[in-house]
């Protein structure tokens, strides 16, 4: 069993793991090509979805039916491409990512898939690319610097559509928020109050699965 002191993302044993993806839905051909090659040329490949969390975003996509999407940060774009599984066919998904030298890998398997000319990319800060975004959304991922993500949340919950779903990925950090906070944690510290603030928004109703690295579903009241 893995344990929080390792610092991994992974609570459960490989065994487990191995046992779940493989009585979960298969993983698409493109996605695993896009996962292989992540690993082989992309630093930090672990900030990949991956399949188990790939096949759980495409779900409740699938389930959710959006209309809009947006997604803060889209790293190599693979829950990108698992979000827009759900989309409606004329249906639009806004990722943002920081990182220009991402941008054309991002694209190329973009237009490999069926959704290429539904997704939009922004390059820049989340915080300031969300506020030029004059629309409503349905589903909203949040998976980009932990810092920003409260400031991340207040500026989305204005723009999403009454029922729409808020994912936030990272919410357990490698188990950080039971252990002692260090003074210098400012990720860690941000998430602590950031999972409090969805526990007590009177806006929303969350719950927090422990799926991967936790993952909080969010829906707008």
């Amino acid at each position: 069993m893995a344990t929080f002191a390792k610092k991994s993302m992974h609570f459960l044993s490989d065994d487990l793991e191995d046992y779940i993806e493989k009585h979960s839905e298969n993983e698409p051909e493109l996605l695993a090509r896009l996962n292989k090659e992540t690993y082989q040329k992309i630093l930090l490949p672990r900030m990949l979805s991956g399949h188990f969390q790939g096949r759980v975003l495409s779900l409740l996509s699938k389930l959710i039916r959006p209309l809009s999407i947006l997604e803060i940060g889209t790293y190599t774009g693979y829950s990108t491409l698992c979000l827009c599984e759900g989309i409606q066919e004329n249906g639009i998904l806004h990722t943002i990512d920081i990182k220009e030298e991402l941008i054309d890998f991002q694209r190329k398997y973009f237009d490999q898939s069926p959704w290429g000319k539904q997704i939009v990319q922004h390059l820049g800060e989340g915080t300031k690319v969300i506020p030029t975004l004059d629309l409503k959304f349905d589903l909203v991922f949040i998976d980009a610097d932990k810092e920003n993500y409260i400031n991340y949340y207040e500026m989305i919950v204005p723009k999403m559509n009454k029922g729409g779903i808020i994912l936030s990925d990272n919410v357990l950090w490698s188990g950080k928020v039971v252990e002692v906070l260090q003074p210098n944690d400012i990720s860690t510290k941000t998430l602590l109050e950031y999972n409090l603030l969805l526990k007590n928004d009177p806006r929303v109703e969350t719950v927090l699965l422990p799926i991967r690295d936790g993952l909080t579903v969010t829906r707008i009241l």
